[in-house]
Protein backbone atom coordinates (compact mmCIF):
# COMPACT_ATOMS: atom_id res chain seq x y z
CA UNK A 1 0.00 0.00 0.00
CA UNK A 2 0.89 3.46 -0.27
CA UNK A 3 2.60 5.57 2.36
CA UNK A 4 -0.70 8.11 2.23
CA UNK A 5 -3.17 5.21 2.25
CA UNK A 6 -1.16 3.84 5.66
CA UNK A 7 -1.72 7.63 7.15
CA UNK A 8 -3.71 7.16 10.42
CA UNK A 9 -3.31 3.14 11.15
CA UNK A 10 -1.49 3.74 13.74
CA UNK A 11 -3.62 5.61 15.66
CA UNK A 12 -6.58 3.21 15.17
CA UNK A 13 -4.16 0.53 16.73
CA UNK A 14 -3.50 2.53 19.48
CA UNK A 15 -6.93 3.27 20.29
CA UNK A 16 -8.10 -0.36 19.88
CA UNK A 17 -4.93 -1.17 21.93
CA UNK A 18 -6.01 0.91 24.72
CA UNK A 19 -9.79 -0.34 24.57
CA UNK A 20 -8.21 -3.76 26.62
CA UNK A 21 -5.01 -2.63 28.27
CA UNK A 22 -6.97 0.75 30.00
CA UNK A 23 -9.59 -1.79 31.70
CA UNK A 24 -6.27 -4.35 32.27
CA UNK A 25 -4.38 -1.68 33.75
CA UNK A 26 -7.33 -0.48 36.38
CA UNK A 27 -8.04 -3.70 37.03
CA UNK A 28 -4.46 -4.58 38.51
CA UNK A 29 -4.62 -1.21 40.08
CA UNK A 30 -7.82 -2.21 41.74
CA UNK A 31 -7.07 -5.53 42.67
CA UNK A 32 -3.74 -4.96 43.66
CA UNK A 33 -5.07 -2.23 45.74
CA UNK A 34 -7.33 -4.63 47.48
CA UNK A 35 -4.73 -7.04 47.75
CA UNK A 36 -2.52 -4.89 49.85
CA UNK A 37 -5.67 -3.79 51.84
CA UNK A 38 -6.10 -7.39 52.57
CA UNK A 39 -2.90 -8.40 54.31
CA UNK A 40 -2.96 -5.26 56.27
CA UNK A 41 -6.24 -6.46 57.78
CA UNK A 42 -4.50 -9.79 58.14
CA UNK A 43 -1.18 -7.97 59.74
CA UNK A 44 -3.66 -5.84 62.05
CA UNK A 45 -5.56 -9.12 63.34
CA UNK A 46 -1.87 -10.75 64.18
CA UNK A 47 -0.01 -7.66 65.78
CA UNK A 48 -3.13 -7.52 68.14
CA UNK A 49 -3.22 -10.87 69.26
CA UNK A 50 -0.08 -11.01 69.65
CA UNK A 51 -0.01 -7.89 72.44
CA UNK A 52 -3.22 -9.01 73.69
CA UNK A 53 -2.06 -12.46 74.41
CA UNK A 54 0.84 -11.39 76.21
CA UNK A 55 -1.28 -8.89 78.61
CA UNK A 56 -1.58 -5.90 76.90
CA UNK A 57 -4.55 -4.19 78.42
CA UNK A 58 -6.82 -3.34 75.51
CA UNK A 59 -9.61 -1.80 77.49
CA UNK A 60 -7.24 1.06 78.33
CA UNK A 61 -7.49 4.34 76.73
CA UNK A 62 -3.63 4.44 75.73
CA UNK A 63 -3.65 0.85 74.41
CA UNK A 64 -6.97 1.70 72.35
CA UNK A 65 -4.92 4.92 70.72
CA UNK A 66 -1.86 2.06 70.11
CA UNK A 67 -4.02 0.23 67.94
CA UNK A 68 -6.28 2.73 65.96
CA UNK A 69 -2.41 3.70 65.21
CA UNK A 70 -1.99 0.27 63.64
CA UNK A 71 -5.09 0.40 62.32
CA UNK A 72 -5.01 3.94 60.76
CA UNK A 73 -4.63 2.80 57.17
CA UNK A 74 -7.61 0.54 57.15
CA UNK A 75 -9.62 3.58 58.51
CA UNK A 76 -9.85 1.93 62.56
CA UNK A 77 -10.67 4.61 64.85
CA UNK A 78 -11.31 4.65 68.72
CA UNK A 79 -14.16 7.09 68.48
CA UNK A 80 -16.64 4.83 67.42
CA UNK A 81 -16.76 5.54 64.00
CA UNK A 82 -14.45 4.72 61.16
CA UNK A 83 -14.18 1.79 58.53
CA UNK A 84 -13.11 -0.99 60.75
CA UNK A 85 -13.47 -2.67 63.85
CA UNK A 86 -11.37 -5.56 66.38
CA UNK A 87 -13.02 -7.36 68.06
CA UNK A 88 -10.69 -8.73 71.18
CA UNK A 89 -11.97 -11.76 73.00
CA UNK A 90 -10.41 -14.28 75.43
CA UNK A 91 -12.27 -17.50 75.85
CA UNK A 92 -11.50 -20.43 78.24
CA UNK A 93 -13.01 -24.36 78.31
CA UNK A 94 -14.70 -25.04 81.28
CA UNK A 95 -13.70 -28.45 82.57
CA UNK A 96 -13.84 -29.77 85.79
CA UNK A 97 -11.18 -27.23 87.71
CA UNK A 98 -13.20 -24.49 86.89
CA UNK A 99 -16.50 -25.92 87.61
CA UNK A 100 -14.94 -26.73 90.98
CA UNK A 101 -13.34 -23.25 91.49
CA UNK A 102 -17.12 -21.82 90.93
CA UNK A 103 -18.10 -24.24 93.99
CA UNK A 104 -19.87 -26.47 91.59
CA UNK A 105 -20.00 -30.22 93.96
CA UNK A 106 -19.33 -33.13 92.32
CA UNK A 107 -20.89 -36.68 91.95
CA UNK A 108 -19.47 -40.40 93.14
CA UNK A 109 -17.45 -40.45 89.79
CA UNK A 110 -15.49 -37.18 89.93
CA UNK A 111 -17.72 -35.50 87.35
CA UNK A 112 -19.50 -31.87 88.42
CA UNK A 113 -22.65 -31.34 88.95
CA UNK A 114 -25.02 -28.41 88.38
CA UNK A 115 -22.41 -26.90 85.89
CA UNK A 116 -24.49 -26.12 82.73
CA UNK A 117 -20.87 -24.92 80.74
CA UNK A 118 -19.29 -27.83 81.72
CA UNK A 119 -16.75 -29.19 78.02
CA UNK A 120 -17.64 -25.66 76.58
CA UNK A 121 -15.96 -22.37 75.77
CA UNK A 122 -16.99 -19.32 76.97
CA UNK A 123 -16.42 -15.61 76.77
CA UNK A 124 -14.01 -14.62 79.78
CA UNK A 125 -13.55 -10.98 78.16
CA UNK A 126 -14.65 -9.11 75.15
CA UNK A 127 -13.44 -5.69 73.76
CA UNK A 128 -14.22 -4.19 70.56
CA UNK A 129 -12.39 -0.81 69.07
CA UNK A 130 -13.52 0.60 66.21
CA UNK A 131 -16.91 1.16 64.24
CA UNK A 132 -18.96 -1.24 66.78
CA UNK A 133 -21.72 -1.52 64.06
CA UNK A 134 -19.37 -2.57 61.10
CA UNK A 135 -19.48 -6.05 61.54
CA UNK A 136 -20.13 -8.91 64.15
CA UNK A 137 -17.90 -11.44 65.41
CA UNK A 138 -17.79 -14.77 64.00
CA UNK A 139 -17.64 -16.16 67.55
CA UNK A 140 -20.64 -14.86 68.37
CA UNK A 141 -20.71 -12.77 71.90
CA UNK A 142 -21.92 -12.75 75.08
CA UNK A 143 -25.73 -12.37 75.04
CA UNK A 144 -25.79 -9.45 77.00
CA UNK A 145 -30.03 -8.91 76.18
CA UNK A 146 -32.89 -10.95 77.65
CA UNK A 147 -34.53 -13.08 80.26
CA UNK A 148 -30.67 -13.82 82.10
CA UNK A 149 -28.24 -11.14 80.33
CA UNK A 150 -24.58 -11.90 80.41
CA UNK A 151 -23.22 -9.46 83.08
CA UNK A 152 -19.77 -8.12 80.67
CA UNK A 153 -17.95 -4.79 82.77
CA UNK A 154 -18.69 -1.38 81.29
CA UNK A 155 -14.63 -0.52 81.89
CA UNK A 156 -12.39 -3.81 81.49
CA UNK A 157 -14.70 -6.26 79.44
CA UNK A 158 -14.70 -9.00 81.69
CA UNK A 159 -17.07 -11.38 82.40
CA UNK A 160 -17.59 -13.44 86.15
CA UNK A 161 -16.90 -16.53 87.05
CA UNK A 162 -20.23 -17.39 87.48
CA UNK A 163 -21.71 -16.36 84.20
CA UNK A 164 -18.72 -18.63 82.82
CA UNK A 165 -20.09 -21.62 84.28
CA UNK A 166 -23.76 -21.19 84.53
CA UNK A 167 -24.77 -18.68 81.65
CA UNK A 168 -25.83 -20.49 78.75
CA UNK A 169 -25.69 -17.29 76.54
CA UNK A 170 -22.17 -17.16 77.42
CA UNK A 171 -20.93 -19.70 75.01
CA UNK A 172 -18.54 -18.90 72.26
CA UNK A 173 -19.30 -20.31 69.01
CA UNK A 174 -16.36 -21.94 66.78
CA UNK A 175 -17.98 -22.73 64.01
CA UNK A 176 -16.98 -19.93 61.39
CA UNK A 177 -13.65 -20.46 62.24
CA UNK A 178 -13.06 -23.43 63.25
CA UNK A 179 -11.11 -24.21 66.88
CA UNK A 180 -8.52 -26.97 66.65
CA UNK A 181 -9.13 -27.80 70.22
CA UNK A 182 -12.91 -28.64 69.60
CA UNK A 183 -12.14 -32.73 69.40
CA UNK A 184 -9.83 -32.79 72.22
CA UNK A 185 -12.40 -31.12 74.39
CA UNK A 186 -14.82 -33.60 73.03
CA UNK A 187 -12.25 -36.63 73.75
CA UNK A 188 -11.45 -35.02 77.31
CA UNK A 189 -8.13 -34.92 76.70
CA UNK A 190 -8.32 -30.99 77.74
CA UNK A 191 -9.13 -32.27 80.86
CA UNK A 192 -5.32 -33.34 81.35
CA UNK A 193 -4.28 -29.75 80.92
CA UNK A 194 -4.00 -26.86 83.41
CA UNK A 195 -7.69 -25.43 84.62
CA UNK A 196 -7.81 -22.15 83.07
CA UNK A 197 -6.03 -21.97 80.33
CA UNK A 198 -7.65 -19.52 77.52
CA UNK A 199 -7.37 -18.82 74.03
CA UNK A 200 -6.93 -14.97 72.75
CA UNK A 201 -8.82 -14.65 69.87
CA UNK A 202 -8.77 -11.07 67.36
CA UNK A 203 -10.64 -10.22 64.82
CA UNK A 204 -10.19 -7.29 62.06
CA UNK A 205 -13.10 -6.59 59.80
CA UNK A 206 -12.63 -3.53 57.52
CA UNK A 207 -13.82 -1.73 54.68
CA UNK A 208 -12.31 -3.39 51.30
CA UNK A 209 -11.41 -0.54 48.32
CA UNK A 210 -13.76 0.41 46.02
CA UNK A 211 -13.22 1.12 42.55
CA UNK A 212 -16.28 -0.36 40.95
CA UNK A 213 -16.22 -3.18 38.42
CA UNK A 214 -13.24 -3.85 39.12
CA UNK A 215 -12.80 -3.79 43.06
CA UNK A 216 -16.33 -4.32 44.56
CA UNK A 217 -15.29 -2.78 48.18
CA UNK A 218 -17.30 -5.15 50.46
CA UNK A 219 -15.89 -6.40 54.05
CA UNK A 220 -12.70 -7.99 54.74
CA UNK A 221 -11.90 -9.95 57.64
CA UNK A 222 -9.22 -11.50 59.19
CA UNK A 223 -8.56 -13.24 62.85
CA UNK A 224 -5.74 -14.51 64.67
CA UNK A 225 -5.92 -17.22 67.74
CA UNK A 226 -3.10 -17.60 70.18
Amino acid sequence: MKRKSLQGVAIMEFALAMLVMVPLLLGTIGCGLQLIQSMQTIQLARDAGRMYARGLDFSQAGNKTILAALGSDVGLKTNGTGSAVMILSTVVYIDKGMCLTAGKPVDAGGNPIGCPNYKKWVFAQRIVVGNVNFRTSNLGGPLTTGPDPVLVDATTGKISLDDQVNNAGDVAAFAAIGNPFVSLADSGTLDTLPSGQVLYVTEAGTQGFTMKPFALGGGMYAYSVF
